[in-house]
């Protein structure tokens, strides 16, 4: 084995040598764009040659050109929703430019073609840009990785063709190709691009390592433990890309308004062309009053005030490791005013871990010694406490006798010969029953006592006396106590625990993370049941669960989340969110995004409705020249459309993020 691999490595340098490159969309590589330059650059031709005489010759053509370059999309795009039988304001706009050409005004219409062109190319770009800040992560995953082949040979080979259990090697430097878990050497991996974590993390034997991270300057041997489809990376490109399909309420309101706001505006601009043509105004006046007023009053900005905000706040969690499944979720998150929190594998890691160690009195053992017989004899085993037991003398640099004549009796426990003695490990109250002497009644004793303390109790024997007691239990996640407080703050209540673990377990665990209310021993059914008492009362409560018991009180809530490693198949399709990577202090910090998206929702809307009603009351009242009229709708439906899309940045995760830490 190359020397390399036996090696801790020294830190890993810059992390700034890691940085993925970020995909952009370039503005000409859009159609939109292409075509609205091209009516600019007809229409900046034409304008000088009107204002200064030419003929008509030389700039009607050029004028006519603006026309169809900048106008033929959005022409096509109104008439295509009219055959189904919907009224698009992009046809309106075509139609106020055709009549101000039709009045003799070919100049104020070819500014409108022009204006609209762009502000069309821009919120084509707004949306690329969008796409760019979550498929970009496709960027980070390397094209190529190097498979090891069973005789130690090397193959370079796609990163799309290996399969899990292949074994892959990742020299300093390069970035990693696949998810799965290191064999053999040691490293710091940059994971910054993934996790968000600001410094290398030190991996070795038995560390979870993601694709498209950095390696640092040791060697890793990687098993493959998901297809390439089924990366971190790749599950969040293509949960938010089905995310981005769907419209929240707000968004299904407003399109519904839309259309009859629509045909509402068409009516409007027929009277104010035919009343005061009726009272003796000017034809052209009056059209032209009509053109503007159309322009003015077009529902543009109001479109755009929803889903930007909620896409935006969606691709941005989804780049920190939370996806969400929809525009409805990422809307409904900023709803929740209650929230049930399953116990293990959410507040607690999911992995049993020896807790205590008691050697009994006249054993003659010390911890080291009880744990390293016990771990002798579980180590075929695959029981959880097991690898429990196993893990734990593993960690202390323990020695791992060898054993022979293995046996294991589902609910006792494993029986096993070492050094020539036979060690029996299992439950204390299968192997102390029907027995009565001193040390039996002292191993009672021990045992109930770890478990009023909330452990699980495992008696190891030898020769059929009992000599120790070990205490496992699940180790509560580092950021539940943290998570809990902001979720109180947030939701102005107390999260409740809802777990079908032992009273005595749940109530220990609830007071460590400062939870007061707290319902064990539950059935599934018990859960939903719970959920729907909460939803009945007017709560919108949010359930945050991982395992096939979660899954029917994450469906019953008004939004439900799932661990997503820990996480089964069954909570993972039923939730509405998934946290990619176990990391529980996010949940408050994308119900804070949810918010903050919810409030620009609100901002935007308030904008178009200034603008709209602004620019109408000017036309109507007064006299506003048409092309200040197509810049300020068009203005305001730009402004609208970037104002949403702040929330693409980091640094509203980070607000977010402050906005639930409590401490």
């Amino acid at each position: 084995m190359p020397s390399v691999l036996l090696q801790r490595p020294e830190r890993a340098a810059s992390a700034a040598s890691g940085t993925a490159p970020r995909r952009r969309t370039r503005v000409f590589a859009l159609a939109e764009a292409r075509w609205a330059a091209a009516a600019l650059v007809l229409f900046l031709i034409a304008l000088p040659l009107q204002l200064t005489g030419a003929p008509a010759w030389a700039w009607g053509p050029l004028y006519a050109l603006a026309y169809v370059t900048g106008g033929w999309e959005p022409a096509w795009a109104g008439l295509s929703a009219l055959r189904e039988k919907t009224l698009d304001v992009d046809l309106l706009m075509i139609v106020a430019a055709i009549g101000a050409a039709s009045i003799g005004q070919v100049m104020d219409g070819a500014l409108l073609i022009v204006i609209f062109a762009t502000s069309g190319a821009l919120e084509a770009l707004a949306t690329a840009r969008t796409q760019d800040a979550v498929r970009g992560l496709l960027d980070l995953a390397p094209a190529t990785a190097t498979r090891l082949a069973d005789d130690g040979s090397e193959e370079t080979v796609a990163t799309e063709a290996l399969a899990v259990g292949d074994t892959i090697l990742v020299r300093p430097g390069e970035r990693i190709g696949a998810d799965g878990r290191v064999l053999e050497g040691a490293s710091e991996v940059d994971q910054a691009t993934i996790t968000g974590e600001p410094l290398p993390v030190a991996k070795e034997a038995g560390d979870e390592v993601f694709a498209g991270t950095l390696n640092g300057t040791g060697a890793l041997r990687i098993k493959v433990e998901r297809d390439a489809s089924d990366s971190v990376i790749a599950r969040i490109v293509a949960m938010v890309e089905e995310a981005s399909e769907t419209k929240a309420p707000t968004q299904l309101f407003i399109e519904k308004v839309e259309q009859r706001y629509s045909l509402g505006m068409v009516f409007a601009t027929l009277a104010v062309f035919a009343v005061p043509l009726a009272f003796g105004a000017e034809l052209t006046a009056s059209l032209l009053r009509a053109m503007t007023f159309m322009i003015v009053a077009s529902p543009c900005a109001v479109v755009l005030a929803t889903m930007p905000p909620l896409l935006s706040a969606i691709a941005n969690a989804g780049r920190h490791g939370v996806l969400v499944k929809s525009a409805v979720v990422m809307e409904r998150l900023g709803q929740v005013d209650a929230v049930a929190l399953d116990k293990t594998g959410t507040l607690t890691e999911g992995t049993p871990r020896v807790t205590d160690i008691r050697p009994l009195t006249g054993s003659g053992l010390s911890e080291e010694e009880l744990l390293a017989l016990a771990a002798a004899a579980e180590h075929p085993s695959e029981h959880p406490l097991a690898r429990a037991v196993v893990e734990a003398a593993r960690t202390r640099g323990l020695a791992i006798a060898d054993m022979r004549d293995f046996s294991s009796a589902p609910g006792v426990g494993v029986t096993a010969t070492v050094d020539g003695h036979t060690i029996t490990v299992g439950a204390p109250a299968r192997l102390l029953e029907d027995t009565d002497d001193a040390a039996c009644a002292r191993a009672r004793a021990v045992a109930a006592a770890l478990e009023d303390d909330g452990r699980t109790a495992v008696l190891v024997q030898r020769d059929g006396a009992p000599i120790g007691v070990l205490g496992i239990a699940d180790r509560l996640r580092p950021d539940a106590t943290t998570t809990v407080a902001a979720l109180s703050a947030l939701t102005g209540t107390t999260p409740m625990l809802i777990t079908g673990d032992n009273p005595r377990a749940a109530a220990r665990l609830a007071a460590e993370v400062g939870i007061s209310k707290v319902h064990a021993g539950l059935l599934p059914q018990d859960k939903v049941s719970l959920v729907r008492e909460q939803e009945a009362a007017g709560r919108k409560v949010l359930v945050i669960g991982d395992g096939v018991n979660d899954a029917p009180a994450l469906a019953a809530a008004h939004t439900g989340i799932a661990m997503g490693r820990a996480g089964s198949d069954l909570a993972l399709e039923t939730a509405d969110a998934v946290i990619v990577r176990d990391e529980l202090a996010t949940v408050p910090t994308v119900m804070n995004l949810s918010r903050a998206a919810r409030r620009l929702v609100v901002q935007n809307l308030v904008i178009a409705a200034v603008f709209i009603s602004g620019l109408v009351i000017w036309d109507l009242a007064g006299h506003l020249p048409l092309p200040l009229g197509v810049l300020g709708h068009e203005g305001s439906t730009v402004i609208v459309g970037l104002n949403g899309l702040r929330l693409l940045r980091d640094a509203a995760w980070r607000r977010a993020a402050q906005a639930g830490d409590t401490r």
